[in-house]
């Protein structure tokens, strides 16, 4: 039958009233990213699997790795939530709150372990930090927003996806280059 009406104010990309369901035109991005940082996190995972050895005794590798498959994976789920079909947007960000939540502090976390340790500074910097700090926030303030009624949320969470991703490409790059010259 299709969803209920959609009612909003007159500006409807901000806030709504009732109840309202994702729109169709968000599947495509959410099947692409979805589908990307699964492919991404199995790239990550078999690259590490050649070196394990390196990753475990380096606090800073074993942190860094810790981080880039709980991104991509952190990514694949809220994916994977925004695709159950006929889910209220308040419910949506319910469940990016607590999975953005989580995967903050895992994040925050492993990036002050592996500053901590001094193990290897490849590619530890607080402008590093700062900005993927500000990507979590960033899903979880969009997450906010979806609970609050807000549509503007799912494109907050858009952008900083996107962000994100260049974030977690680059750390499990520099990931791969401080074993290379770890490996040396």
């Amino acid at each position: 039958m299709g969803h209920p009406p959609f009612r909003a104010h007159a500006h409807p990309g901000f806030r709504t009233e009732g109840k309202s369901f994702m729109s169709e035109q968000w599947n495509s991005f959410f099947s692409m990213v979805g589908s990307g940082a699964a492919a991404l996190a199995g790239l990550i995972f078999v690259a590490m699997s050649i070196n394990p050895e390196i990753i475990v005794r380096n606090t800073t590798h074993k942190n860094r790795a810790i981080n880039m498959l709980t991104g991509f994976t952190a990514v694949f789920m809220a994916c994977s939530f925004a695709l159950i079909g006929n889910q209220y947007l308040g419910a949506l960000g319910f469940e990016w709150l607590v999975l953005w939540l989580i995967a903050t502090v895992i994040f925050i976390r492993g990036y002050v372990i592996a500053i901590r340790s001094g193990m290897s500074s490849i590619g530890l910097s607080a402008p590093r930090l700062a900005g993927g700090t500000i990507c979590y926030l960033a899903e979880v303030i969009g997450a906010i927003f979806l609970i609050l009624g807000y549509r503007a949320g799912l494109y907050i969470t858009a952008i900083a996806t996107i962000v994100l991703f260049g974030f977690l490409i680059s750390g499990a790059w520099l990931l791969m280059i401080g074993i290379y010259e770890q490996a040396k």
